[in-house]
């Protein structure tokens, strides 16, 4: 008779209680990816490179430029655009490469997402090892990426005929959805993981705090657009003192609505911009300030309140190189500190609400 020693049993059950942890892996690994290609996105735009490559070539576009041809028939292309004919104008061929190759991996590495996704989904469905009924949300997260690399040409083809850079409200909408990509690969990693049966029958979406942990992560996915329209306008450059901009900490009336009809300030004005991102910090930091102080009158579970108190932390943290950033008149190192911090409290935000509403799989059933 075999004998199993409690040592292997113990190891059996701990393979069967979360069966699906090469898939969160592999998840988390591809929302590493798109921290990394959000990080090189920002030093993109912070190194004005956006507008080099004036093509959208999905698949040739992925070999750059092998010879001395090659790059002059490349930076020929550039010479068409108003960016380099207005400012621009006699780049040598070495400060082309410099814009040049920030760009391409930029956009390198969102097929290099893309691939990291699409191989290993191929390879965990066809050996069966996905949750049940998972495949849609995994092909919602493929039409995602693919809605992405759409909306990234359509920004940059509104810098190549009439203006010199990119429409801010385009740049917004870009840096949102990988937010909104990034959130969707954190909840859906997330659904994977094994949680107490209890738990899980406890809670749900009346979960004291669900609702105001959702409305959480939607504001911080919302000063993360402003903050787009920030870098678009270079709004941060235009008033670099705090907590007082221009001398006010409410501008009038007449410098916020300086254009007409007065809606268009709110994208178009840069003192209304950065003021409005300013606010937003504010209110967003009083918001979980107060949801984390209910946290600790509610929650059935210290680590819910405690969550909601971490949170508080990084948006004071946030907070503060937001602040430098600003002194510092857009210093390059804080700027991307900035942009990546702000999606590292997202996706804390994110997994903060599917914590509260037991949102995962019991190990006794399957996740749904």
């Amino acid at each position: 008779m075999a004998v199993t020693s409690p040592m292997m049993n113990a190891d059996t059950s701990e393979q069967t209680r979360d069966a699906y942890r090469p898939v969160r892996i592999w998840l988390w690994s591809v929302a590493a990816l798109v921290f990394l290609m959000v990080f090189v996105g920002g030093a993109t735009r912070l190194t004005n490179s956006g507008l080099s490559i004036t093509e959208w070539r999905p698949i040739t576009g992925a070999i750059p430029p092998l010879s001395a041809e090659g790059w002059e028939a490349e930076l020929e292309k550039y010479r068409q655009i108003p960016e380099y004919q207005r400012i621009n104008r006699g780049m040598s061929m070495a400060e082309f490469q410099f814009i040049y190759w920030w760009e391409w991996g930029h956009r390198f590495l969102g097929r290099l997402v893309g691939l990291a996704f699409v191989v290993p989904l191929i390879w965990f469905a066809a050996r069966k090892a996905l949750p049940p009924k998972s495949m849609p949300k995994m092909l919602g997260l493929l039409a995602l990426g693919g809605l992405q690399g759409f909306i990234g040409w359509w920004m940059v083809a509104s810098g190549l005929t009439e203006r010199v850079d990119v429409s801010q409200y385009r740049l917004g909408v870009h840096l949102t959805m990988a937010a909104i990509i990034l959130a969707s690969i954190a909840w859906v990693a997330q659904s994977m993981k094994p949680i107490d049966l209890d738990l899980a029958k406890r809670r749900g979406e009346a979960a004291p705090g669900a609702t105001m942990a959702a409305l959480l992560a939607l504001f911080v996915l919302v000063q993360i657009f402003l903050g787009a329209l920030v870098a678009g306008l270079d709004a941060g450059l235009t008033y670099t003192t705090w907590p007082l901009m221009d001398g006010d900490f409410i501008p009038p009336a007449a410098k916020l609505f300086l254009q007409s009809p007065w809606y268009v300030n709110f994208g178009e004005n840069v003192l209304t911009v950065q003021w409005v991102h300013r606010m937003g910090a504010y209110a967003l930091l009083g918001f979980a300030l107060f949801h984390a102080w209910r946290m600790r009158r509610v929650a059935d579970d210290t680590k819910d309140a405690k969550m909601a108190s971490a949170l508080v932390i990084a948006l004071l943290v946030q907070a503060l190189v937001g602040i430098v950033t600003l002194l510092t008149q857009i210093e390059m190192e804080w700027a991307l500190l900035h942009q990546f911090w702000a999606f590292v409290i997202l996706v804390v935000a994110v997994l903060h609400r599917a914590r509260l509403t037991g949102h995962g799989y019991a190990p006794a059933s399957q996740p749904a």
